[in-house]
């Protein structure tokens, strides 16, 4: 063996040992790092993010508004002589509410009745005598004229005494009654409230980009704060065709199906206009997120070897992603996690990437869709 060949081997020998000297210590002082590091791990909540079917839908609040609805008063002045309904009742349309005095009214028809009695029969007595050729043309033209004006006479007299008889024009449920038996009504004032509820109609506004989105016929759903969990369904029934000159919204009226008369005229309600087809999103709590003028980020949670214990030890990560729509508590991930990843849902104001940490899920923070609230 030469001495160039020692040389090399000694050489290739030092370098191998160096090697292998440098891992030894790399993984005891990476033991001692993490051991170390083990000590002052950070508690923190987490999940696997997973991925959601949304609905694509534009959102909207909305004031409800009765299918009919009308204060209802007499046309005619007259004293209340009875009253035929009770405060929230259902009544049908032509239903008798309430009864005016009306004596004086239908005595006065009567004459009227009896004026035109007696005109019919000058009329038919004069018609005989005149085919008979015993009057004049004129005379029969005369009788005519005071027939038809007695008639016209009992017609308005009666329409009058009509009036007296105060009717629900169309079926709904009453409100609170505002008179009382014997009181002096005159004309337009409000006996009581009557709504038909069963349809109703929902009233909103849309922004004028959003039209495209917005047809006749198109489904929505209603959500009142008074019933927590329950939907209601429609349908628009109708776009305004002029867009409003300070806000730029369109104004939209949909009907709502209303069966148990649950929802009532005046309430605000959450409308939901479902446009377009299904997508599928990575979705996450929106506690997740960290919300930066530069941009908005997650941590994610990852392995990072084993400890002296044999445990994995976890490090979090942080990572910017890009946000989509909200619904209730979630919120949609276009870019950034993938399904599968480990994300922090909570106590990631105490972290920086390379923090080790450990996931306590005994609390988790809320992550649903359609919250509904609660009194704890």
């Amino acid at each position: 063996m030469t001495k160039r060949m020692v040389i090399m081997l000694i050489l290739v020998g030092v370098l191998f040992g160096g090697i292998f000297g440098f891992q030894a210590f790399k993984a005891r002082m990476t033991k001692k790092f993490l051991a170390a590091q083990k000590m002052s791990a950070e508690t923190v909540s987490a999940m696997n993010a997973g991925v959601q079917t949304w609905q694509a839908q534009l959102e909207a609040v909305g004031s409800l508004r009765a299918f009919r609805g009308a204060d209802i008063a007499p046309e005619v002045t007259g004293i209340v002589s009875r009253i035929h309904f009770k405060s929230g009742q259902d009544v049908k349309s032509g239903a008798l509410l309430v009864e005016l005095n009306a004596d004086t009214d239908i005595a006065k028809l009567k004459s009227f009745q009896a004026v035109a009695e007696l005109a019919r029969q000058t009329y038919e007595r004069d018609k005989q005598q005149f085919k008979n050729q015993s009057i004049s043309q004129a005379t029969l033209d005369s009788d005519t004229a005071n027939l038809k004006s007695a008639e016209a006479q009992v017609a308005e007299q009666q329409a009058l005494t009509e009036k007296k008889l105060i009717r629900a024009p169309f079926a709904g449920r009453l409100g609170i009654r505002a008179i009382d038996l014997g009181e002096y009504l005159n004309a337009g004032t409000k006996i009581v409230t009557l709504q038909a509820l069963n349809p109703i109609y929902d009233d909103f506004y849309l922004p004028q980009k959003s039209i495209s989105q917005i047809a006749i016929g198109q489904k929505v759903s209603v959500k009142a704060d008074a019933f927590p969990g329950r939907t209601f369904e429609g349908e628009v029934t109708a776009i305004s065709p002029k867009v409003d000159l300070n806000t730029r919204n369109v104004a939209i009226r949909a009907r709502i199906s209303n069966p148990e008369s649950l929802l009532l005229p005046g309430m605000f309600a959450i409308t939901d206009i479902k446009v377009g087809g299904s997508k599928q999103y990575v979705t996450l709590p929106q506690t997740a997120i960290t919300y930066n003028p530069y941009g908005n980020t997650v941590f994610l949670v990852e392995t990072h070897g084993t400890g002296p214990d044999g445990k994995l030890v976890l490090v979090a990560q942080e990572k910017f992603v890009k946000t989509g729509e909200t619904r209730g508590d979630q919120v949609a991930i276009l870019d950034g996690v993938k399904p599968g990843d480990t994300v922090v849902t909570s106590g990631q104001i105490k972290l920086h990437s390379g923090t080790p940490v450990v996931i306590n899920n005994t609390i988790q923070p809320t992550n649903e869709a359609a919250p509904n609230v609660k009194d704890e």
